[in-house]
């Protein structure tokens, strides 16, 4: 009767996969569930209604203690090359309770993450803590409303126990939403099983899922290799347009559907600098801002070599096929990414000096510290507060160029701000107010959680709070750090 009031509707077809693809696993019960927070516009959008159901009654749902009807919880197997080196993983401490179907036919993981051991957990506990479980509600919800493909948060449940890390925190679970977790290290998982089969499996079952329209293709197998390109190309560019830097672009982080997922060391970069890192595991930079578009491309090309038997049964030729896609990114992303930063501009139309007009203002940028949301800001009229550096003779000239740029072509200038506000946020989930955010929350104050929300919810409309939510961090502080805690 709850299933049908709240109104899942569940259809398990991964679960029909190969069985060595995944394992049947139960959540481990918690002791004392607490809702900490619900996404219920979120559960809306997917035909969910828990409007009447209780606090409590959510909590035991999202803990996992009370599993909906129709529901059938797996753990799935996958590999993944992390920071380069090859290694068989899988989930460790999340698991899919379900594929929930819209009324419009959309299917969705509905995935729990800290419900327990798993039998990929090897020695650790299968648990998350607070903390980072918040983090990914508040960056992948955020992340959603700049306009950039994300996995979703639905809530987050705190368990009533304890976990050990580095220190002793409060146990959270996290309920995710995304279109699927098939990622490039799903294919290479199922390239290294010892059943061939495997892959031919998850490549019909990826197609059907995601990709439907290619499944009569005689060369569906390079046409899914093309569409992963492009989607990547997409998802990266938007990363770039909003500062954000994942920090773990391991492969088997990377989806076929191209959604953003695994928020564990992302952050959003302060004051421009192309080579910033923030994860604290990341010492020589291999997932730095710049790289992130030679990471996908390096993580493709590891996804075209799982797709090589499919692609051809001569191996010289599928590599040439494969080879020949593959050789399109630089050149795709490139033009991707200067349309995406002339969109940031408000620059319409052509022009030869277009290239340049960008480099110069990301070295200024660079130079000078100044903030890469902001600097956007301020051109827009947007900056709740006056900030110096703008007064700088170098970017007064480079303002003036910029200015002449706008108007060639007869352009208005009113024209190209409307292009602007639809590219640049006012605010993004900077560093310092998600860290405020969460230690207030581990003090049981989620005041500061929530307002923070509010203003993410709206990242391209100014409000009243635009001075608080705007200003930066210390540029001079390079301290900041973030960890695989999710």
């Amino acid at each position: 009767m709850l299933n049908k009031k709240i109104g899942w509707q569940f259809d398990n077809t991964y679960a029909k996969l190969p069985e060595n693809m995944l394992s049947h696993v139960k959540p481990t019960r918690v002791q004392k569930p607490e809702l900490i927070i619900f996404n219920h516009e979120l559960a809306r959008e997917i035909g969910l209604n828990f409007s009447d159901i209780k606090n409590e009654e959510l909590a035991e749902i999202f803990s996992g203690n009370k599993l909906p009807a129709g529901s059938e919880t797996i753990a799935q197997a996958y590999a993944g090359h992390q920071f380069g080196h090859f290694t068989i993983l899988g989930d460790g401490r999340a698991l899919i309770i379900g594929e929930h179907i819209t009324k419009d036919n959309h299917r969705y993981d509905i995935q729990f993450k800290g419900s327990g051991k798993t039998p990929y957990s090897r020695n650790a506990d299968g648990r998350a803590a607070l903390g980072p479980m918040l983090r990914e509600y508040i960056i992948s919800e955020s992340m959603h409303k700049l306009g950039i493909k994300t996995s979703r948060s639905l809530a987050v449940v705190q368990t009533g126990e304890n976990i050990i890390r580095e220190k002793i925190l409060k146990g959270a679970i996290l309920t995710r939403v995304a279109s699927s977790h098939i990622r490039i290290g799903t294919f290479q998982y199922a390239l290294v099983s010892k059943d061939r089969n495997n892959l031919k499996a998850l490549f019909d079952y990826t197609i059907k899922r995601h990709y439907p329209h290619i499944r009569k293709s005689t060369s569906s197998a390079s046409e899914l290799l093309k569409i992963v390109l492009e989607k990547q190309i997409k998802l990266i560019c938007d990363w770039m347009r909003v500062g954000f830097i994942h920090g773990v672009m391991n492969t088997d982080n990377m989806t076929i559907s191209g959604e953003t997922i695994d928020y564990g060391p992302c952050a959003f970069m302060d004051s421009y600098d192309p080579s910033t890192v923030f994860s604290s595991i990341d010492q020589l930079g291999r997932y730095a801002y710049f790289n992130q578009p030679k990471v996908a491309q390096w993580n493709l090309e590891r996804f075209a070599e799982s797709l090589l038997p499919l692609i051809d049964k001569d191996s010289d030729k599928a590599i040439k096929i494969a080879t020949e896609i593959l050789k399109e990114f630089s050149k795709k992303y490139k033009i991707s990414w200067i349309k995406m930063m002339k969109q940031k501009l408000g620059l319409i139309g052509e022009d030869q000096n277009d290239e340049r007009l960008i480099t110069d203002l990301l070295k200024w940028m660079h130079r000078y510290k100044a903030d890469y949301t902001n600097t956007f800001c301020y051109l827009m009229n947007e900056l709740a507060k006056e900030n110096k550096i703008f007064q700088n003779e170098e970017f007064k000239l480079w303002k003036k160029k910029w200015k002449y740029r706008v108007n060639l072509n007869n352009n208005s200038y009113k024209e190209s701000i409307k292009l602007m506000r639809e590219s640049n946020p006012l605010f993004i989930p900077r560093n310092h107010l998600v860290e405020n955010a969460l230690n207030d929350a581990e003090a049981n104050n989620f005041e500061t959680l929530l307002n923070l929300l509010a203003v993410l919810k709206n990242p391209y409309d100014n409000n009243s709070l635009a001075a608080k939510f705007q200003s930066s961090s210390d540029p001079n502080n390079v301290e900041y750090k973030t960890y695989c805690g999710t």
